[in-house]
């Protein structure tokens, strides 16, 4: 199965992730959101699955800095808008493994839901 894990290098957590699937076998690809751009297919995947709420993290240093006309979010679209012009308010890491997406990372969700992929 084809994995892709977004993220940002700089990310203690999306280096936790990458640190993990390697530990445990997993071939990846690494996509930097920050460097390689955010692709506006994914994204809308992303939240279509797993839900603005989840995709958009309220909780970054980014996110406080954006003036608060410009965190008005009403909608999938204005997420999607919004984390295409700052790509580090997206949650991360995101794993895409075949029909699975985890957003953030958690050791034990990670192993079960990869338990049966092919390494």
């Amino acid at each position: 199965m084809a994995m892709t894990l977004f993220g940002i290098a700089s990310c203690d957590t999306c280096r936790k992730a990458r640190r993990w699937l390697e530990a445990n076998g997993f071939d990846y690809r690494y996509h930097d959101l920050r460097l390689d751009g955010v692709p506006v297919t994914a994204l809308r995947a992303w939240v279509r699955r797993a839900g603005w709420e989840t995709i958009l993290n309220r909780r970054s240093a980014t996110w406080r800095r954006i003036p608060d006309v410009d965190r008005n979010v009403n909608g999938p679209d204005d997420a999607v808008g919004l984390m295409r012009e700052f790509p580090t308010i997206i949650k991360r890491p995101i794993l895409s493994a075949g029909k699975e997406l985890l957003v953030g990372f958690d050791a034990d969700t990670y192993a079960e839901t990869l338990s049966g992929s092919t390494k």
